[in-house]
């Protein structure tokens, strides 16, 4: 079909029209998903002599995206057939709609930028770099966001922070971690023992297998496993749940409603986790001390309570206090980084898996970076 005669009394309601010399196409009626079905067929059958046309949409009253889709797919065959669109007036009400349809990103076919050979793993050395240097000083400006909010909080505990939201973090992220931290603490004092026992028996100084697992596991062993199991498990479940509201458009009405999603989503998650952790830690020292007992009864024939004089005399205090000091700043850096990459978390559901997997590696490898930093301090202090 070529054209279609001008509007008439049982003329449907969505029609266009192409003139006699093919350089004019005017559209007009009710553009929407109920007419979709039918100008598809007819607009499939328009056939074009070439050379430039206008699209006058002007009279067109009425528009939905099915009917969007409809204008700029002709318009982009028309392209694709090698005919100019000289002009394309639509109402101005509908303008948003057709450029949010038309905002597809066009894959670029051309040469790489990135150079061949050595200059290129420079290039991308140099790339990692600087993305990370930008990721770095990001993340500190949201650390200085989150410390001032939490300064206000303290100042207005009963205007501003929420205290059911934090309690519900404490339960999600410590109470219902038990059997996997305990069940994991369990086997790697096992572990820990049984190797520290094999390599003792050679100097028959097999007692000394719980000098080793008590300030193993007190001092650092304890502390890290229990921080990177958290770092997967609550870290990764902070970015994917700020992620999915970002992708559902909940944190954009929270924003226009007036919450200050820092109050509302943040603090009472780094706040639930900074108490969380602590107590897990202490659960998963005792856990794996527990493991490496049984390990010791079974392996050695080292009874309870031999175990439990030579652990006394091998641990104090301040073995076990060195361990439980970390854990609140492991428990701020993961809250942390899990909040504020979910926030990064584009408005696609790909999005939230990638930002999610960023955020349990960035939360492990911070971990690690910052139980190395305590141990040389501790070394330094003497500690």
């Amino acid at each position: 079909m070529t054209s279609i005669e001008s509007a008439s009394a049982d003329e449907p309601q969505a029609w266009f029209k192409l003139d006699r010399e093919g350089h004019r196409l005017a559209m007009g009626g009710a553009w929407t998903i109920a007419e979709s079905a039918r100008l598809d067929r007819e607009l499939a059958g328009l056939t074009l002599s070439g050379g430039d046309i206008s699209i006058d949409a002007s009279r067109i009253s009425r528009l939905d995206s099915a009917g969007a889709w409809l204008l700029l797919r002709t318009r982009r065959a028309m392209e694709s057939d090698g005919v100019k669109v000289s002009s394309f007036n639509l109402p101005e009400l509908y303008q948003p709609l057709l450029e949010t349809l038309d905002q597809e990103r066009k894959v670029e076919h051309g040469v790489s930028r990135i150079p061949a050979g050595f200059r290129g793993r420079l290039y991308r050395i140099g790339r990692a770099v600087m993305h990370a240097y930008r990721q770095t000083v990001s993340m500190l400006g949201y650390l200085g966001r989150v410390t001032v909010e939490t300064g206000e909080a303290i100042a207005q505990p009963k205007h501003k922070f929420r205290v059911a939201a934090m309690f519900h973090q404490v339960e999600e992220t410590g109470i219902n971690a038990l059997p996997i931290v305990g069940l994991l603490a369990f086997l790697i004092g096992v572990v820990l023992a049984y190797q520290g026992a094999d390599q003792l028996k050679r100097f028959g100084a097999e007692i000394f297998t719980i000098n080793l697992l008590g300030v193993g596991v007190l001092r650092e062993i304890g502390g890290l496993i229990t921080a990177i199991i958290v770092a997967g498990r609550s870290g990764s479940a902070f970015t994917a749940q700020i992620g999915t509201m970002r992708v559902n458009e909940e944190i954009d009405a929270m924003q226009t409603m007036g919450l200050n999603t820092v109050d509302t989503l943040v603090l009472p998650r780094i706040v639930g986790l900074v108490i969380a952790l602590p107590l897990l830690t202490f659960y998963s020292d005792l856990m794996g001390l527990l493991g490496g007992a049984m390990m010791c009864y079974f392996q050695l024939g080292i009874t309870i309570p031999i175990f439990l004089r030579q652990l006394n005399e091998a641990v104090n205090v301040n073995t076990l206090m060195v361990g439980l000091i970390k854990a609140p700043v492991f428990a701020f850096v993961i809250a942390l980084v899990g909040c504020y990459e979910g926030f990064q978390v584009e408005r696609n559901a790909a999005s939230v898996g990638l930002l999610t997997t960023r955020s349990v590696v960035e939360g492990i490898f911070l971990v690690i970076v910052l139980d190395a930093a305590f141990s040389v301090m501790f070394s330094v202090l003497g500690i």
